[in-house]
């Protein structure tokens, strides 16, 4: 079977990425479409694979302000050509599902979110606090990029929703009926320790719209310990904001995190994911997590066993909800057990029993 896989942009890690990397172990031979590729910001060993991009690639500034060039997107990937693929499998935020795929090519589509600047453009535009020319570059396009994006759309034979949210958003706008298939967590990482320090944790990219803002507030008012794990471009006005008991620790190598994570008192999760793949970390780690309740968080956090939720972004219930739950009265291995449901190798064999079956179809009606 010829399979080919396709990649929005390959120039920051991600959920979509640890994705990528499941997909590539299930097909090695694969070649991965993609519209641009940043070999020094990705891991060394993707060097490896068949990364083929498109035009957006030799644009300026294109690997580092990839949103410059959104209108040209549905564009470049309809020059890639997939004739001749049995399967593609796209695994899509943006547009990398608009590619063209022969008659006889079965197309799964792995759908984190309906591209969420064109469908939610002014949420999306706050959170990520685009610039100026952006902001007046892209609005004029929006409409035929949603006529497009939905068109895109029928060219998908099959798609999978990464949580209940998605899938609700991809019947919204896409008018598609689609499976759930959670993303994959490495959990053989992380174990439950033999002691927890006195710290809450948050690990993630620190950008706008997770609301780590909040969060910092919250602890500012607390005065309890905070350690922010990460990298990115709202760092320095998050650490304007931190009093003496929050803590910045830049990025944290891979080695060091599972022991970061089984320490804490609690998982802080104050931003709305389609997913969230850092919670499940901490679960396998046998921490609990607390969580805004909105996208994943409501379908993976289990208040009163993995955590707790609260209902509003806001200072105030942050800080009731930190002060509310008692995180010495939790199970950690029941934490864990819980994490595992969304282990890597779930993943894989229901992508590949979701392949078969639709390889199956396929056979029978030819």
């Amino acid at each position: 079977m010829k399979v080919a896989l396709v990649h929005d942009w390959m120039n920051q890690i991600g959920g979509a990425e640890d994705v990528l990397e499941a997909l590539v172990d299930l097909f090695p031979t694969a070649p991965i479409h993609t519209s641009l590729y940043a070999p020094d910001k990705m891991p060394a060993h993707w060097q490896t694979w068949d990364i083929r991009t498109n035009f957006i690639d030799k644009l300026p500034f294109s690997h580092r302000k990839q949103q410059l060039y959104f209108p040209l997107y549905p564009f470049s990937f309809e020059q890639h050509d997939l004739r001749g693929y049995d399967l593609v499998i796209s695994n899509k935020s943006g547009f990398c599902h608009g590619v063209i795929t022969g008659p006889d090519t079965v197309h799964i589509c792995y759908c984190l979110t309906p591209t969420r600047y064109v469908w939610r453009y002014h949420q999306y535009a706050e959170q990520e606090q685009l610039g100026r020319l952006t902001r007046t570059i892209l609005p004029p396009f929006l409409t035929k990029l949603r006529q497009w994006d939905r068109l895109a759309a029928d060219r998908v034979d099959h798609f999978v929703a990464i949580s209940q949210e998605v899938r609700r958003r991809i019947a919204k706008v896409y008018r598609r009926e689609s499976v759930i298939i959670y993303p994959p967590v490495d959990t053989a990482r992380f174990v439950p320790g033999d002691e927890v320090e006195d710290y809450y944790l948050l690990v993630g990219r620190l950008v706008p719209y997770r609301r780590i803002d909040l969060l910092i507030e919250a602890f500012n008012k607390m005065k309890r310990p905070l350690r922010i794990a990460g990298s990115g471009r709202d760092r320095a006005r998050l650490e304007a904001m931190a009093g003496p008991t929050i803590e910045f620790l830049g990025y944290v190598p891979d080695e060091e995190l599972p022991s970061l994570l089984a320490k804490c008192r609690a998982f802080m999760f104050p931003g709305e994911e389609d997913f969230g793949i850092a919670p499940i970390q901490a679960m396998a780690a046998g921490r609990p997590v607390i969580a805004y309740a909105a996208g994943g968080a409501l379908e993976t956090v289990l208040p009163g066993v993995t955590g707790t939720l609260f209902a509003e972004q806001s200072v105030a219930a942050i800080i009731q909800a930190v002060e509310g739950f008692d995180t010495e009265n939790v199970d950690p291995q029941r934490i864990r057990q819980h994490a595992e449901q969304y282990d890597v190798s779930h993943f894989k064999a229901q992508i590949q029993a979701l392949v078969a079956e639709k390889m199956e179809d396929l056979a029978g009606i030819g």
